[in-house]
């Protein structure tokens, strides 16, 4: 939804990627970083799930391919070999981390919703990394609490992406601090949450937005304080804050 002060001309010219989110300047610059430096080295099967997800009536969900990029890279950069993913959907930021991990590499990757997963899941099988995948359909919370009961996955994960139900970020991070190693990562997504983050009181928001930007609000505040982690906050598709664990 448009803001009071955005005109025909520019709600015409809003970017229409899926997935965009991004809170650049301008949808033109947005568009050259795609063009430019993300589409000519996109996977080739991340080029095709990418566009099957836009046939999705849902697609506003996936993760932008900018940011695919930047977690295929980072994955790379921190040598991850064991991963989680809370909130799947079709599977564009699972494919990016299935890729970058060696071949015995692993993902545990959990979403309420399997139909959607597998909309992904044969373009995923065709490029070889399915076998790096162990998907879990339905809410995370209860798996992530056998698994701290437990006890013997304490500290074991290289990273952890979630992107999922924004009203319990912080439930998750209360576990996921304890099953990350330290020195690893916990990557949150959509800590910019559209931009709400800063909008004023009386905005035009559209009803989810304004309904999940406290929940987002809180998170933030909560990661800023947190000593176990140090955290770092990018303007990366809707917002992507980096938790390295400490202590």
């Amino acid at each position: 939804m448009a803001t009071n002060g955005e005109t025909k001309e520019n709600q015409a010219g809003r970017h229409q990627e899926v997935g965009h989110k991004s809170l650049l300047q301008s949808d033109a610059l947005y568009q050259y970083i795609l063009e430019t430096s993300v589409y000519p080295r996109e996977p080739a099967p991340m080029k095709e799930l990418r566009e099957v997800t836009a046939k999705h009536p849902w697609n506003i969900m996936t993760t932008s391919a900018d940011e695919g990029q930047f977690l295929n890279m980072l994955l790379k950069l921190i040598n991850a070999k064991n991963t989680m993913e809370i909130g799947v959907y079709t599977g564009y930021s699972l494919l990016a981390t299935a890729l970058a991990l060696p071949h015995d590499g692993k993902i545990l990757a959990m979403d309420i919703n399997r139909e959607n997963y597998e909309i992904g899941l044969p373009i995923i099988q065709k490029a070889g990394v399915a076998h790096k995948i162990d998907f879990k359909e339905g809410p995370a919370l209860p798996v992530l609490d056998q698994m701290i009961e437990d006890g013997k996955y304490h500290g074991t994960y290289d990273f952890i992406f979630v992107d999922a139900d924004k009203d319990n970020y912080l439930n998750y991070h209360k576990r996921l601090i304890e099953l990350v190693k330290v020195g690893g990562l916990i990557g949150y997504d959509n800590t910019l949450w559209n931009g709400s983050v800063v909008a004023p009181p009386d905005a035009q928001l559209r009803k989810y937005v304004r309904y999940y930007r406290d929940f987002v609000l809180e998170l933030n505040k909560a990661l800023a304080v947190d000593p176990r982690i140090e955290i770092c906050q990018l303007p990366v598709g809707d917002g992507i804050t980096l938790c390295r664990r400490i202590s």
